[in-house]
């Protein structure tokens, strides 16, 4: 009997299990070795069946947007994987191939396979041929969630508000840290399944065939459960307590600056609210951060799932937004700029200019920013659907946490998804705009312009390193 909740738990084909085998982990999104419901659901089926476990994880030079940048974060977290794997008496095969193909090649030794979910269309796809073509039983967990997207909702939600409710009452049950359960027959060496393991990771990051126009950005995050534990222990003491008063202050740390860690899975949401939870923190300041990572994350985790086209403009932004967006599409714009020109951050607009480099050179971007950054954009596009490719390309190109859920629902954001009419304004109709007067007004912008000027000079001091 599992241990993990039942909804987290399915079945992707009816094939039986093959007793006298090792049981496969495949470790696409759940890069962790704690608090992983997909890898203790593996080793529990594994004592059940008298059995070992072993992990495979698929390592493709041709992810969809992924540059070297991501390569790297990914890497060094695949190295804490790895030993934490160990260390559980479930050894970490990386295979040089489409994750799918590597899957499968576990597979054809396996008593069953257990994978944990992706949302998007690739990583569907993905497990689809897994199930079709596995010897074997093929099990997905929900490991990426705290409560699984479909039991939140049975259909695409409008916006946070009608999510929230659904997410408030089942939050409880499944806010639940378990301790990993011990494999009881663990084993001492990979299997030598077809293609050469990576043993190297390291060589393996030199040998990708990939984008490198990108350079990783290691100097200011580093991959791993070990760099996101002391990342979340930091936050936990220096800046919960203030997250409700400065959360909206880029010039402030205020922010957890986890998203990356979530977006590889090197972070377990479940832990990660669970520690917020028991932070001894004031309720408004445990509710706001809950209400970012439950609720519009899981929002976002909704909208990938029932909207097939979730990176598309016509398909992603709300009918009533591109209704506005059409109507006000030959207003006067402020400035028209190419995509080079934004990217190289040669604006008139110093507050975005900064923005876009500090995004440009350490992936990341404080949200309240990331919202004002892809406002303008709209603003100095020629079209609102230009405005749109260029939003998603740069954030999907330069951030550690781009090419996922939360992505594609932000830069859709941007576009009128998940919010309602405003005051109708040129250019965006009536579409929430953002402004550099309300910048000033709610923060020390110039402070933050000064920081990031300090921060990406050629030596920073050292307390200035981290973000």
């Amino acid at each position: 009997m599992t241990s993990v909740e039942p909804e987290r738990v399915r079945r992707l084909n009816r094939l039986p299990e093959r007793p006298g085998r090792p049981v496969v982990y495949w470790m696409q999104q759940a890069q962790r070795s704690r608090h992983n419901d997909a890898l203790d659901h593996a080793v529990e089926e594994a004592n059940r069946l008298g059995e070992g476990a072993v992990a495979v994880f698929g390592l493709t030079d041709a992810y969809p947007e992924a540059n070297l940048r991501h390569y790297t974060f990914l890497v060094e977290g695949l190295r804490d994987a790895a030993e934490g794997l160990a260390r559980r008496g479930v050894p970490l095969v990386v295979l040089r191939a489409d994750p799918a193909e590597a899957a499968l090649r576990a597979a054809a030794s396996a008593a069953l396979v257990v994978c944990d979910r992706g949302y998007l269309r690739h990583a569907r796809a993905w497990r689809r041929r897994v199930a079709a073509e596995a010897p074997c039983a093929v099990v997905e967990v929900e490991a990426d969630a705290v409560v699984p997207v479909e039991t939140a909702s049975n259909k695409a939600e409008y916006a946070a508000r009608t999510l929230r409710p659904k997410i408030a009452r089942q939050l409880d049950r499944f806010l639940v840290l378990r301790p990993g359960p011990r494999l009881r027959r663990p084993i001492a060496r990979a299997p030598a399944w077809p293609g050469a393991p990576a043993a190297d990771l390291a060589t393996v990051l030199g040998e990708l065939r990939v984008d490198r126009s990108v350079g990783a950005a290691t100097r200011w995050f580093r991959g791993g459960e070990r760099a996101a534990q002391r990342r979340l222990e930091a936050f936990l003491r220096d800046g919960l307590g203030a997250y409700v008063r400065d959360r909206a202050r880029p010039e402030l740390d205020a922010v957890s600056g986890l998203a990356m860690y979530l977006h590889f899975g090197q972070l377990s949401p479940v832990e990660l609210a669970c520690r917020v939870r028991e932070a001894g923190a004031a309720r408004e300041v445990r509710d706001a951060f809950l209400e970012q990572l439950c609720v519009r994350r899981e929002l976002a985790n909704n909208f990938a799932w029932f909207a097939d086209g979730y990176d598309r403009y016509e398909t992603a932004v709300p009918a009533w937004a591109r209704r506005t967006l059409a109507d006000h599409a030959r207003d006067p714009r402020p400035a028209v700029y190419a995509r080079e020109r934004l990217e190289a951050a040669e604006t008139a607009d110093p507050y975005w200019n900064a923005a876009m480099r500090e995004m440009r050179e350490t992936g990341f971007l404080h949200n309240h920013l990331r919202m004002y950054w892809g406002k303008r954009i709209l603003e100095w596009s020629a079209t609102p659907g230009e405005a749109y490719a260029t939003a998603l390309a740069l954030n999907n190109r330069h951030f550690l946490d781009g090419r996922d859920p939360s992505s594609y629902a932000g830069v859709g954001w941007v576009f009128g998804l998940h919010d309602r009419p405003w005051t109708p304004r040129p250019v965006f109709g009536t579409v929430r705009t953002m402004t550099a007067s309300g910048l000033e007004r709610k923060c020390d912008i110039a402070a933050y312009v000064a920081r990031v000027q300090l921060r990406l000079s050629p030596s920073p001091c050292p307390s200035c390193s981290s973000w």
